[in-house]
């Protein structure tokens, strides 16, 4: 059953209750044009970086969730919530919670993979200097079909979305928060790598670009097909980006050209290391 997705490239600003409010606005939008998945951005309620962490963190549920939950409901949609920073037991996490049209959480992903980068030069970023990762793979199911999350830099770890492959997810979501070094670079490059290597789509959505922030995000959200293409983007301001998909599309691309006659799982054992 085909199904279309909306994608929030939503403006973050300093303000947590601004950017809840333009959160739901854009969430509604995306609901009145027909969107029955709708996706935020990585870190919608906060500025990125290390030194908000801490100050925009919440418990879960919490302000941020209850709007979510709210906004889920209200529009009969299930609702993937980019992410927030979650504090929990004295810790702190990159967390996105999803909703179902009740307005049930049915998933929470705390990103697995921590955005440690040091491109001399370029940009130094270390999430580990007050994150710790989560431990959990996170799909979850609707009429349409099952999909997977992933968080920003978990989309470098072609491991993950192969789990999520072989657990039947026919659409992984990437909310994300590339900069201006690695956006331009990988973003969409991994995003047809990782789409390519599974025979899925793969949806990924960034905040708007903020040219006065500390941590300038890329933009460009983005769909791309099972076969590889992009079919859906834009550039970097505030948008919704929409695109109708198609889970029968998979199946057909899977049996045009199949690399799933095994898992991968199974293929690891037939590799041997010569000694």
């Amino acid at each position: 059953m085909a199904f279309r997705l909306a994608l929030v490239q939503l403006a973050v600003s300093a303000s947590k209750a601004d950017n809840l409010q333009n959160a739901a606005r854009l969430i509604k939008q995306a609901s009145q044009n027909g969107a029955k998945v709708v996706a935020l951005p990585e870190c919608f309620n906060s500025p990125y970086g290390t030194s908000y962490f801490k100050d925009y963190a919440e418990r879960i549920p919490g302000q941020s969730t209850e709007v979510l939950s709210k906004a889920a409901k209200e529009n009969n949609i299930f609702l993937i919530g980019g992410s927030i920073p979650e504090e929990d037991n004295g810790k702190l996490y990159n967390t996105c919670t999803v909703y179902n049209p009740e307005g049930n959480m049915v998933a929470k992903h705390r990103k697995v993979h921590l955005f440690d980068i040091d491109v001399p030069g370029k940009i130094c970023f270390k999430e580990s200097e007050t994150l710790s990762p989560g431990k959990e793979f996170t799909t979850f199911d609707t009429p349409f079909c099952k999909i997977g999350i992933g968080i920003c830099y978990d989309i470098r770890f072609p491991e993950l979305a192969y789990i999520y492959s072989d657990l039947g997810c026919k659409l992984l979501v990437y909310p994300g928060a590339f900069n201006m070094t690695t956006g331009p670079a990988h973003w969409e490059l991994l995003q047809r790598s990782r789409a390519i290597d599974n025979q899925v789509y793969v949806a990924s959505v960034s905040p708007a670009r903020d040219e006065k922030a500390t941590y300038i995000a890329w933009g460009h959200t983005t769909v791309v097909s099972p076969w590889g293409e992009v079919v859906a983007t834009t550039e970097h301001e505030e948008t919704i980006v929409y695109y109708n998909i198609n889970p029968d599309y998979v199946d057909e691309v899977r049996s045009q050209i199949p690399i799933r006659s095994q898992k991968r799982s199974d293929l690891y054992k037939l590799t041997k290391v010569s000694e």
